[in-house]
């Protein structure tokens, strides 16, 4: 099981917060709906910018760089 992580809430219409585990590069991200889904093997630079994205937008950044790019299971609720 991977090592639980804090969660960064962002101001985002899209996206209410996520957390990184860097041991096993687990990305999770909970929705303003509440779905959480992790994301895997994502590099710890893409998570990082997920924080900070360039733009300011985090749910352009996560809809860009995520969101088809990494294999993903959603939590069940």
């Amino acid at each position: 099981m991977a090592t639980e992580a804090d969660w960064h809430i962002l101001k985002s219409s899209m996206v209410r917060a996520v957390s990184y585990v860097e041991e096993t590069c687990e990305l999770r991200v909970r929705f303003v709906s509440g779905a959480v889904y992790r994301y895997h093997e994502v590099p710890a630079d893409v998570a990082a910018a997920l924080l900070s994205p360039p733009d300011g937008s985090s749910g352009r950044y996560f809809n860009e760089h995520v969101r088809d790019a990494f294999d993903y299971d959603e939590e069940p609720r």
